[in-house]
């Protein structure tokens, strides 16, 4: 089974970062280990959180517990995702380092995959973490990825070029020199996901849900990582990876849910969905 390294945070009442990335991991038959930067009771958007950042010694020492034990060498993914602090920016940049460079069988290993998920705001809320760790996640994470996963504000914020548009986000991700899946592009009264990278460019979009919970952009990276995992071919893991969201969304609206139901959409989240288009970009 493939083994993926989640350095994100933990919301125990919560869908979102890590806690659901490793509920979406697990369907796909792939082991996580989770390092958390959080531990929250809730999602700061219902309010005070509950509890607090994970002190870097903490960090530092889970991640040096992993490496001890071998399981950097059997590493196969790694998502980084939110961060309370530069100190801990640097420690996952460290980490990707040592799993890249950890000994792997020949036999069965493969290069690890590393998604940064560089989460620093959104449109209408702007920066949600300080100043210092949004710098940190472009100088040390962003060079470190093999694919980034930002937002459209959060690559507007890295490029310094205007996402409005499936077009405009492609010109704009082309700047990171590196595959990107940027999430919220708007158009029309779709909303979508672009892939795109030095050759290709994609849209998976479908219509604008009325209510979203959070943790969206959380799911998406972890869906699409899968896809990657498995070998699939870049516009069916795109389109499989947004239309597990938008069912997820969808079940979410219909049930009334407060948080993604991630685990009771298992099935669904697994497969393709009607609701999402898929279309080749320039």
């Amino acid at each position: 089974m493939p083994l993926a390294l989640l350095i994100s945070s933990h919301v125990a009442g919560s869908q979102v970062g890590a806690t659901a990335q490793a509920a979406a991991l697990t369907q796909f038959r792939i082991d996580t280990m989770v390092v958390p930067t959080v531990l929250f009771g809730r999602h700061p958007g219902w309010g005070v959180p509950g509890g607090a950042p994970v002190p870097i010694e903490v960090v530092e020492g889970m991640l040096d517990g992993l490496e001890a034990n071998g399981l950097f060498g059997l590493t196969d993914l790694v998502i980084t995702g939110y961060f309370a602090t530069a100190a801990q920016v640097r420690a996952a940049a460290r980490a990707i380092d040592a799993v890249r460079a950890a000994p792997r069988d020949g036999s069965s290993g493969r290069k690890p995959t590393i998604i940064v998920d560089p989460t620093m705001g959104d449109a209408g809320k702007g920066l949600y973490v300080p100043a210092e760790v949004a710098d940190a996640i472009a100088a040390d994470l962003i060079p470190r990825a093999d694919i980034v996963a930002p937002n459209a504000w959060e690559l507007q914020r890295l490029t310094g070029a205007e996402v409005r548009d499936p077009a405009g986000a492609v010109r704009a991700a082309r700047l990171l020199n590196k595959p990107v899946i940027v999430s919220s592009v708007q158009r029309g009264n779709e909303i979508g996901v672009v892939y795109a990278d030095r050759k290709e460019g994609w849209l998976a979009a479908h219509a604008k849900a009325e209510r979203s919970p959070s943790g969206t952009g959380d799911l998406l990276t972890a869906l699409f990582a899968a896809s990657i995992l498995e070998g699939q071919t870049l516009s069916y893991g795109l389109a499989r990876a947004v239309g597990g969201v938008a069912e997820t969304v969808t079940a979410a609206n219909i049930w009334n849910a407060p948080e993604l139901p991630i685990v009771a959409m298992a099935a669904r989240i697994k497969q393709t969905s009607p609701t999402v288009r898929i279309e080749r970009l320039a």
